[in-house]
């Protein structure tokens, strides 16, 4: 994060499996206004981790670059996305005795958040949010903010969220193998919900579906908080896999026919539509059915749309989703997908893009930029501590400095 003369700018980076987002944005007086975007193709991660840290760091550089180039603006720092399989989340309680004439004070909220995250967790993972769900004090629960009001004890419910450090720990070289420092570590559907969900589909219930290259990341909310989230190590280029394996063309040439002519309904399909099938080695291009095409597609998505929905009757939240299913992510820009998802989880589906942000608005309009707007959007929310953090740095160097001037001079 930096300051300019209008607000402080800060940028969210989204490495993900395919591709790398970054979004510039400035936090002022209306909210957050955007300044810019860079994206750049990466195949240094899979999955969510990194697998070669060369050209993940390349990847970051463009990203960032053609951000710069778009806003005139250096970017010295980022608010960073974690995703994939290796993110655990679980649900925690804790109960403590209010002291202090029994009036709960910031010490008790604290100190019973501070006992709802103490589980012990294996040494390769660490705490990346403690989110609240409710507070109860005494009998009365559904409490956002117990602070003030007067009982003997208070409980806590949260969502805990864990990362794998070693996991962490690479991504976090990459980026500062990149010139950059890091603001924040963030949960990338986290970031994505905060980017492309109402607070009334947060109150009645919805499941937000990040759907990527490598995997399908969920995110249930009810009643204003995280209930639930889980990780499907398949997405977008396990289907142009099977376009690739059914058509016999290159992986490349696959996606771009699934993006391009794709559809995960064949009912929504033509009998006479044709796409047209790249030539490989020297051969000329052919037509094919454009139906044909959707025939190998739509299996597989409906495939992954099963697994998500025995994921959301295992976490006991079917009844509470009044909302239905937010789709975001690049994946979900596949045509046809939003009806094969209300088809599979008979529930009301729509593709989510960024929203609640001003200035440059449409250039983030892609889903593919949720999660890198939804880093910028919780950069927002946290300025004010970032750039406290940022001082008591700089008063510490310039302490250290005056303390070596005075020692040796």
């Amino acid at each position: 994060m930096m300051e300019t003369v209008s607000g402080p700018v800060i940028a969210g980076l989204d490495v993900g499996s395919s591709k790398v987002a970054t979004v510039v944005a400035r936090k002022g007086p209306d909210g957050l206004e955007i300044l810019g975007v860079g994206r750049a193709d990466t195949d240094g991660m899979r999955k969510g981790a990194v697998v070669n840290v060369d050209a993940t760091v390349k990847s970051i550089q463009q990203s960032v670059g053609d951000a710069e180039k778009m806003t005139g603006l250096s970017i010295r720092s980022v608010f960073v996305g974690v995703s994939g399989p290796l993110i655990k989340s679980f649900n925690s309680h804790a109960a403590i005795s209010v002291r202090n004439e029994r009036e709960v004070t910031d010490a008790d909220v604290a100190r019973v958040l501070e006992l709802a995250k103490a589980v012990e967790l294996p040494n390769d993972r660490e705490v990346l949010h403690v989110l609240t769900q409710e507070f109860i004090v005494d009998d009365t629960g559904g409490i956002k903010d117990p602070r003030g009001m007067t009982g003997i004890r208070l409980d806590a419910r949260v969502h805990v969220v864990t990362d794998d450090v070693p996991g962490t720990q690479n991504l976090v070289k990459c980026v500062e193998k990149a010139e950059l420092s890091i603001d924040d570590i963030v949960l990338g559907p986290l970031a994505s919900a905060n980017a492309v969900l109402t607070p009334e589909e947060k109150e009645v219930g919805v499941v937000l579906l990040d759907f990527g290259a490598g995997t399908v990341e969920m995110a249930i909310f009810y009643d204003s908080a995280l209930r639930h989230t889980f990780v499907l190590p398949l997405g977008g280029a396990s289907i142009t896999s099977d376009v690739a394996i059914g058509l016999k063309v290159p992986w490349a040439d696959a996606e771009v026919l699934k993006t391009s002519s794709g559809c995960a309904m064949i009912q929504k399909v033509r009998r006479d539509e044709l796409v047209e099938l790249p030539g490989v080695g020297g051969r000329q291009p052919r037509p094919i059915r454009r139906q044909y095409l959707s025939e190998i597609i739509e299996p597989r998505a409906e495939e992954i749309f099963g697994l998500v929905r025995r994921e959301i009757l295992r976490s006991g939240f079917e009844e509470n989703l009044g909302a239905g299913v937010v789709l975001t992510g690049g994946g979900s820009l596949l045509d046809g997908l939003s009806d094969l998802g209300e088809r599979v989880f008979q529930l009301p589906v729509r593709r989510g893009s960024p929203i609640g942000v001003g200035g440059l608005v449409e250039v983030v309009s892609s889903p593919c930029y949720a999660t890198a707007a939804g880093l910028a959007l919780y950069g927002s929310s946290m300025a004010e501590v970032v750039a406290a953090r940022e001082e008591a740095r700089e008063a510490g160097w310039f302490e250290r400095v005056k303390r070596f001037i005075t020692d040796n001079f």
